[in-house]
């Protein structure tokens, strides 16, 4: 058994698009505040990440451009899959969080959303946009590494 599967912990969603357009300074973990439909909706894994964030608005915590798609059974039931969503954590780690996306740059950025128990929780990261020359500084990187490995595994071979 896996460590995830040891302590409850099912990924829904990823976002893996923001590990390559930021820098990933902290994470942190944090509620959602969902309708019955909805949460049936990211059980089945039809929620998506990309272009989503996070902003402070009003003391409160909220999460935007996160898309849940309807649940087939929920006929009027279902709300908007684009809707803001409030996310729940203390009040001091929201000012601490407010705090810090004011500074130069700085955003919150959802990076996955998974089961953890009978709740959905949603793993936030402070993170800082990366500019194109870092991207591609990353992409040449992982690809000397990949041809590290091709040579490794040719010499083994030989």
């Amino acid at each position: 058994m896996t460590n995830a599967a040891k302590s409850g912990i099912k990924p829904v969603a990823q976002n893996k698009k923001a590990r390559h357009d930021y820098f990933i300074e902290d994470t942190y973990e944090a509620g959602i505040e969902l309708f019955g439909t909805e949460v049936k909706s990211i059980r089945g894994g039809r929620l998506n990440l990309k272009d989503s964030y996070a902003a402070v608005d009003n003391g409160e915590l909220f999460v935007n451009n996160m898309h849940v798609s309807p649940y087939e059974k929920g006929n009027i039931f279902n709300k908007d899959p684009l809707r803001r969503r409030k996310l729940l954590m203390h009040k001091r780690e929201i000012t601490r969080l407010l705090g810090l996306t004011m500074r130069d740059g700085y955003s919150l950025i959802p990076l996955s959303v998974y089961l953890k128990g009978r709740h959905v929780k949603v793993e936030l990261a402070l993170a800082k946009g990366k500019k194109l020359y870092d991207k591609r500084h990353d992409i040449a990187e992982k690809q000397a590494g990949r041809e590290m490995d091709r040579m490794m595994k040719e010499r083994g071979r030989g």
